[in-house]
C-alpha cells in the first residue's frame, strides 16, 4: 500500500488561542510544525497547539525560524553562525519542553520560511540545524527538502531525516521551491493541487515550472493552510488522497 505523511505550519498566529482554521486543519493532517514564536506564536499558542494535535493524534514538530516576525520569516537574514545555533536550540528546546509537559515526545524539526530556503542550498547552514537537532533533541526527525543540503547534513552528522516535497508550491528546474515573490510559486486550485500531489507520490517526480520532470524521493508532504483558501485545499487534498487509497501516517 502507498502511503504519505502530510505535514502543515501551525500554530502561527499571535493570538492567545488557536485559530479556527489550525482547528479545522489538524483532524485532516499527520503531522504539525508548530511555530516557536521568533516569526510567530506564543508560548501560550505553543502548548495549545500542541494540546490539539495530541488531541487528534498528530505527530508534533518543532518549527523554527529566523528572529523575523515583521516578515514573518522569510526574508533572508544574515546570522552569525553561533547566534543561528543558539536560536534554534532556544525554539526547538522551548516545544520540546512542552512537549514533555504534556507527555508526548518531539517527533521532528522543520525550518521554517527563509531559513529552510538557506538550509536547502547551503550546506554550513544544513549543518547548523541538523547539529542542533542532534545536540538537543537527537530522537527527532529532521524534516529535509528531498535531494538538498538539509539531506546531505542530516546523513553526514547521522541525524534521521525525512525527505519532504511540497503539493502547492511551484518547483524550479533544479528541485528547489521557486520563491514567493514570483507570480505562480503558490498553487491555490484544489482541484489541480490534489492532482498533481497524487502523481508525484506514484511517479515520486514533479514538473517544474519550464516542464522539466524533476525527480523526487520524499516520505513526507507540506501543504500550507495560511493560505487565501487553504483549508478547503487541504479538505480536497485529503479527500482525494482517501480515495486514491493512499494510506495517510507519520513518518
Amino acid at each position: 500500500m502507498v502511503s504519505i505523511d502530510l505535514n502543515c505550519d501551525l500554530g502561527e498566529g499571535n493570538k492567545r488561542s488557536v485559530s479556527e482554521s489550525d482547528t479545522e486543519i489538524m483532524p485532516l493532517i499527520t503531522s504539525a510544525n508548530i511555530a516557536c514564536g521568533f516569526h510567530a506564536s506564543s508560548p501560550l499558542l505553543m502548548e495549545q497547539t500542541v494540546r490539539l494535535a495530541i488531541r487528534h493524534g498528530v505527530a508534533v514538530g518543532a518549527h523554527p525560524s529566523y528572529p523575523d516576525q515583521h516578515s514573518f520569516g522569510r526574508s533572508e537574514m544574515t546570522i552569525h553562525p553561533e547566534e543561528l545555533r543558539a536560536d534554534l536550540i532556544y525554539q526547538i528546546g522551548a516545544l520540546s519542553a512542552i512537549c514533555r509537559s504534556l507527555g508526548v515526545a518531539l517527533h521532528h524539526v522543520k525550518v521554517h520560511g527563509a531559513l529552510y530556503n538557506r538550509a536547502a542550498v547551503d550546506g554550513e547552514t544544513a549543518r547548523i540545524v541538523a547539529a542542533a537537532i542532534r545536540d538537543i533533541t537527537p530522537e527527532a526527525y529532521m524534516v529535509c527538502l528531498a535531494g538538498s543540503q538539509m539531506t546531505a547534513a542530516a546523513r553526514d552528522l547521522g541525524v534521521r531525516f525525512v525527505e519532504e516535497a511540497f503539493a502547492d508550491r511551484a518547483y524550479a528546474p533544479d528541485g528547489t521551491l521557486v520563491p514567493r515573490s514570483c507570480e505562480g510559486s503558490v498553487l491555490h486550485d484544489p482541484l489541480l493541487v490534489a492532482e498533481r500531489l497524487v502523481k508525484m507520490v506514484r511517479e515520486k517526480c514533479v514538473a517544474a515550472v519550464d516542464g522539466t520532470i524533476v525527480p523526487l524521493s520524499f516520505q513526507t508532504v507540506c501543504v500550507h493552510g495560511d493560505t487565501p483558501g487553504g483549508v478547503a485545499l487541504i479538505r480536497e487534498i485529503r479527500r482525494r488522497l482517501d480515495k486514491e487509497g493512499i494510506w495517510i501516517s507519520a513518518s
